[in-house]
């Protein structure tokens, strides 16, 4: 997701992106031997980001990384500097329809309404979270979902996937204080949202504009991977922004 960023950003911001247990390159412990739930994953950011050192830095929160940035920020307020938010949901307005499903499994675990989930991890629905809203689906690269299916794929990641939509209903409770943090701290906040995604739709992006005073707001006309489509727009306006909001002294790059 971010193979290209990075290197738009890299020759001014420290970069740093990691893979969460179950995902990418990280490793992948059993269910029953990892805990996999947003408090867990957030715990495990936190220790990373305490073993690099960072003391400060700018959080890019989408998607999972909402709830896990949020988390973060909550419990360190003073290390972050300022927020990137890209289909990053933190309202009750941005649960839509595509929760349905999900939410039928949150009110009774049950195999038949984990059957119903599986459609969002097989091939077509791998694709479809790439492609859906997009202005050219063509140009979009099939290594995307390509790439996330032979993750998505290996032996025991399905039920780490179906615990994770389990846990996800756990966020919403934390959505006040998440909302609370925003208002008290005013964290410069940069919005580069992809418009037509029906994950998390444009009515979550619109409520931040409520709690924060010194937001820079886009709503682009892609979908919910907006990098895929909408990449050098989102990395000019992250660059002119933290160049804006966040003073980078030479040798002091860790933001």
């Amino acid at each position: 997701m971010f193979r290209n960023l990075i290197p738009a950003l890299a020759d001014r911001f420290h970069v740093v992106a990691l893979d969460y247990p179950g995902f990418g390159n990280s490793s992948q412990p059993s269910i029953d031997k990892f805990d996999y739930t947003f408090d867990k994953l957030a715990e495990i950011t936190q220790k990373f980001i305490d073993a690099l050192g960072l003391k400060h830095y700018s959080l890019y929160l989408m998607d999972y990384g909402a709830p896990i940035g949020f988390r973060l920020a909550v419990r360190h307020p003073e290390r972050i500097d300022s927020l990137v938010v890209q289909n990053g949901n933190a309202y009750v307005e941005g649960l839509r329809e595509f929760w349905d499903p999900i939410r039928e499994y949150w009110n009774d675990r049950t195999p038949e309404n984990a059957a119903s989930l599986a459609r969002f991890i097989a091939p077509d629905g791998v694709k479809w979270q790439y492609t859906h809203g997009t202005r050219n689906a063509e140009t979009i690269s099939p290594d995307n979902w390509n790439v996330d299916l032979r993750h998505l794929t290996r032996e025991g990641n399905p039920e780490i996937q179906l615990a994770l939509f389990y846990d996800y209903q756990n966020n919403i409770p934390h959505y006040s204080a998440w909302q609370a943090y925003l208002r008290d701290y005013q964290p410069p906040t940069l919005i580069v949202w992809g418009k037509n995604d029906y994950i998390f739709p444009a009515e979550g992006a619109f409520p931040y504009k409520r709690d924060l005073k010194n937001i820079e707001f886009h709503l682009l006309d892609t979908g919910h991977f907006a990098l895929e489509e909408d990449g050098q727009v989102i990395a000019n306006a992250i660059r002119r922004f933290l160049s804006k909001q966040v003073v980078v002294s030479e040798g002091d790059q860790g933001r």
